[in-house]
């Protein structure tokens, strides 16, 4: 999977089993909610700054979700998919929800529910990429940056994992922070640089025209 910019999130997940037909064993589900609309939340402080993000509920209106896979931290095999309606994702009011189907008689998916009914995975995360956001400066008021996440075109994966989510959620939203910032500094260095040359125009202007008035008194 080519990560270049995509975004990782996490949120939790709960275990679920369901009575099977007569003679079939429990059906193993697992339940989330990848997003939550029109939330905000934390994802990171700095230098005393909360840096939050807010997901629009129209940000899914056009995203791609016809083959988003269930996997283990994001890669190696693949548990669920929605092309094949094990793994299922429905745009609710409150947000996007997610249910898949763990196989009971497979060892390697009753081992994986096995860990998430213990506690031992309790979070999932999602990659997805951003087409459209807004950026909202209330560091002077509320000490906070606001990231608004108004559209998302596609969906990948939704993923079980073992290690702290927190770092790849951290460095993927701090890189879309630091891209702000980095295009806020170049279009107010444009702006001081326009600034300047009109200062300079303007000197020049004065100048020509204090020149040719002292030419105008010469003759």
């Amino acid at each position: 999977m080519n990560r270049k910019g995509m975004q990782f999130r996490d949120f939790r997940i709960t275990p679920e089993k369901r009575a099977g037909e007569e003679g079939e064993p429990e059906g193993l589900i697992v339940k989330g909610v990848p997003v939550i609309f029109d939330s905000e939340t934390v994802l990171f402080n700095m230098n005393g700054i909360d840096y939050c993000e807010v997901i629009d509920r129209h940000a899914l209106d056009e995203c791609d979700m016809s083959d988003v896979i269930f996997n283990m931290n994001h890669g190696g095999r693949v548990y669920a998919r929605t092309r094949n309606d094990s793994l299922r994702l429905s745009v609710e009011d409150d947000g996007l929800h997610m249910e898949a189907d763990l196989w009971p008689d497979d060892n390697g998916h009753r081992a994986l529910y096995r860990d998430i009914d213990r506690g031992n995975i309790d979070k999932m995360s999602f990659a997805f990429t951003v087409t459209k956001e807004e950026y909202e400066d209330r560091s002077k008021e509320e000490q906070k940056y606001v990231r608004v996440i108004k559209g998302i075109d596609h969906l990948y994966d939704v993923s079980a994992v073992d290690i702290p989510a927190y770092d790849a959620t951290s460095i993927s939203a701090r890189s879309a922070f630091e891209a702000e910032s980095e295009r806020r500094h170049a279009e107010s260095e444009k702006a001081e640089s326009r600034k300047r040359e009109a200062e300079r125009r303007h000197r020049l202007a004065v100048i020509l025209r204090l020149k040719f008035m002292e030419d105008e008194y010469d003759g």
